[in-house]
């Protein structure tokens, strides 16, 4: 297959990867709306970072070791899982009902970034995807790393556009969706949905 279909083809399944709903468009969702869209655009920064991590880890042989190795993959898969409890569990049990004053947003600026990326590394799903999925568009004898970098580079640029898109529609119902009981009600359903894939996570198989 030609390099421009290759990138065609990859572009194209990344796109509808992207565009599935999950784990990362609750989050940006979530913190577009109750945060609003500067700490949301940190929560999905952070989240790609977490896939050039991921991409990374591929390129240098990390992923195959986790795609291999059972102890390695359990290990990766219940951190996830516990810490994505966690923060679900802090949704639901302590939701918010207003938006943290100023100060306490310029504080919080760093956590989203690393919520998000945290949320991707500690995925061994992310993984496995990457081993099992970016190889079969790299054409032979291409540099290996090279093509790797380049298509996460791809996934991440979608990623980014997605994430902009989904926090553009919110901003025009912002002053709907910030009411005290809308913002305890997205923090309650981000929670469980976070708690159920941290169940999914903990749970399934490879």
């Amino acid at each position: 297959m030609p390099i421009a279909d290759n990138l065609l083809a990859f572009t194209l399944a990344a796109t509808v990867l992207t565009l599935t709903p999950g784990l990362d468009t609750a989050l940006v969702l979530r913190t577009a709306t109750v945060e609003g869209k500067q700490q949301a655009f940190r929560a999905a920064l952070g989240i790609n970072a977490g896939c050039l991590v991921w991409g990374a880890a591929v390129a240098f042989g990390l992923g195959a070791l986790i795609a291999v190795s059972e102890l390695a993959y359990n290990l990766l898969k219940y951190c996830g899982a516990a810490y994505l409890a966690w923060l679900g569990l802090g949704m639901l049990l302590r939701p918010r009902s207003t938006l943290a004053p100023p100060e306490a947003g310029a504080r919080a600026r760093g956590n989203w970034f690393l919520k998000g990326m945290m949320g991707n590394v500690l995925n061994p799903k992310v993984g496995i995807f990457y081993v099992s999925f970016l190889p079969q568009f790299i054409p032979p004898a291409q540099n290996l790393i090279a093509w790797t970098f380049g298509l996460v580079g791809i996934h991440v640029l979608l990623g980014l556009i997605w994430s902009g898109v989904l926090i553009g529609v919110t901003q025009p119902l912002a002053g709907i969706l910030r009411r005290e009981r809308v913002i305890q009600w997205m923090d309650r359903a981000t929670g469980l949905i976070f708690v159920l894939f941290a169940a999914r996570l903990a749970l399934g198989r490879r």
